[in-house]
């Protein structure tokens, strides 16, 4: 595995409130600079986006198309996708373009590790 986790609360809210989002339709994407480490991913999903089947499934379509497209030195990030409606009804091809949009616009994809303070 390329990353590692967000896995409390208090790091969710952190990309929230300080991390800059990025809109679609199918995905809303967080990204947060960090000083040092390596790249932390969360995925959530609400109930919103309908039964703990649907919401697994979205978690899932996204998790496959950003294995595809988070490089191996993406650097000191928090990132976390949030899932939408029409997540769990697309396919990781369609995501993939989404999430390679998203993460060009925040600077993730050009950054490296040897930006960050070990």
């Amino acid at each position: 595995m390329r990353y590692r986790t967000l896995t409390r609360n208090k790091e969710f809210t952190r990309a929230y409130t300080r991390g800059k989002s990025f809109v679609h339709p199918l995905l809303v994407t967080y990204v947060v600079k960090k000083r040092a480490g390596q790249t932390r991913v969360g995925i959530t999903s609400s109930k919103k986006i309908g039964n703990a089947v649907t919401r697994n499934r979205a978690r899932r379509v996204i998790r496959a198309a950003m294995q595809q497209q988070l490089p191996k030195d993406a650097g000191c990030w928090d990132i976390v996708f949030v899932a939408r409606g029409k997540t769990a009804a697309s396919k990781s091809w369609q995501l993939e373009k989404v999430i390679k949009k998203q993460l060009e616009a925040a600077g993730v994809l050009q950054s490296t590790q040897t930006e960050c303070a070990e």
